[in-house]
């Protein structure tokens, strides 16, 4: 239970028997013990103003108690329903206007006086008081909150058009992937790195620095024709919980991903995986991995060729990229790390991939690749008829094997 269910069944099973001084203190009481936005809890849970609740914090803390009208030598408790009416209750149009004004429908009615305008909770309050509302930007804060709004910002989980065999395609993958380590052959999921900006440009995130002294950075985002961008290719073993990356300067072409794959099993993978003679990648359907990449293939072929090994090929059906483990496994913590720190040149960038760790023990090597990788390579009909390939009965397309040439199917 959280705190505000907690102190609205404390408020519940108290009201009908504190007076109002009594009441005033519980909450103050109440506020104090839940320490930092105590004061806003209680009022939210218990239905009592902020003043009242402040009133009895000053009470607690300076041991006085607040002076109480006497009729006849008694103390006078205000009747059930006295006081001053809440503005609700007077102005009855007012909640339904404010949610009027915030409903997200509202936003394609062409009247809507905040249609095009960011609904702060100042330009609420004069969008009411020109309604004819007497009502101050305070209560309208409080008011969003009765009627259960929030600030919120955008969130990304809207994917587009969906696969109709999109959930089917996950099922398969994770059937391989779970096959692959029983076995204890080695699969890997790969992708680029959002593109960076090398020198002293502006990181998003923040990182403790001496007092008044922020790291200068440049104020516009033009790129330095020396340093460039970099392309971070990633690999990411799904058994070990470990990671490559290559940094590369040029084009970012199927040709550079298969290298980083190079360059990951000969740094990183053979060690671990001395006897294996099968691999399989995970990858999204687009991007210079993509299925409908014709260098892309090619190029592994060449990688089997090379490794006399069985590539086995798994692509995440469109639009579905977050769900590749590098994503939240590896390039996740790789942002993390980075944060609110300028990448000042390309082995600043290398260095602070490689020093990236989690507590579930990532363990990331990154190396500076500085081939150049001409884009808008075609790879004609013949070229593609040597692939040795076989594709699956399910998702071909999607789906496949290439074999080191020469070898039997």
């Amino acid at each position: 239970m959280g705190a505000v269910e907690t102190v609205e069944t404390k408020f519940r099973a108290l009201e009908g028997r504190l007076d109002e001084a009594a009441l005033r203190l519980w909450a103050a009481v109440e506020a104090r013990s839940l320490g930092r936005g105590g004061v806003s809890t209680v009022a939210k849970a218990a239905g009592i103003s902020r003043t009242t609740i402040y009133a009895g914090l000053a009470e607690l803390e300076t041991g006085t108690k607040r002076a109480v009208p006497r009729v006849a030598g008694k103390a006078r408790i205000r009747s059930p329903g006295g006081g001053r009416k809440k503005l609700v209750a007077k102005d009855t149009t007012l909640l339904r206007d404010l949610d009027g004004l915030v409903e997200p429908t509202a936003r394609g009615d062409p009247q809507s006086p905040l249609r095009w305008t960011c609904k702060s909770t100042t330009r609420l309050t004069d969008e009411l008081v020109r309604l004819g509302h007497q009502v101050s930007q305070r209560t309208v804060c409080d008011l969003l909150g009765k009627l259960h709004y929030s600030l919120q910002s955008t969130r990304k989980t809207r994917e587009g058009s969906k696969h109709p065999d999109r959930d089917a395609q996950f099922g398969f993958i994770s059937r391989l992937v779970a096959q692959y380590q029983e076995a204890g052959d080695p699969v890997i999921s790969v992708d680029t790195k959002k593109k960076e900006l090398v020198g002293d440009f502006k990181n998003g995130g923040r990182e403790w620095h001496p007092k008044g002294q922020p790291e200068e950075v440049r104020v516009h985002d033009f790129l330095d024709p020396e340093l460039g961008k970099v392309a971070p290719y990633g690999v990411y073993d799904l058994t070990a919980n470990q990671g490559w990356v290559s940094v590369g300067i040029d084009h970012d072409t199927a040709e550079f991903a298969v290298e980083s794959i190079r360059r990951w099993w000969r740094e990183m993978g053979r060690p671990l995986y001395p006897e294996a003679r099968r691999l399989l990648i995970t990858a999204d359907g687009g991007g210079s991995n993509g299925y409908r990449v014709r260098l892309w293939r090619l190029q592994l072929q060449k990688l089997a060729d090379e490794l006399s090994m069985n590539v086995q090929v798994c692509h995440f059906p469109p639009g579905t990229s977050k769900w590749n483990k590098i994503e939240h496994r590896m390039f996740c913590h790789i942002t993390n790390n980075w944060r609110g720190r300028p990448l000042i040149s390309r082995q600043v960038v290398v260095n602070l991939i490689g020093g990236t760790t989690s507590k579930t023990g990532l363990r990331i090597r990154s190396e500076l690749d500085e081939n150049p990788y001409a884009p808008g390579i075609k790879v004609t009909d013949e070229e593609l008829a040597t692939v040795a390939i076989d594709r699956d009965t399910f998702h071909g397309e999607w789906n496949y094997r290439i074999r080191p040439r020469g070898e039997p199917k």
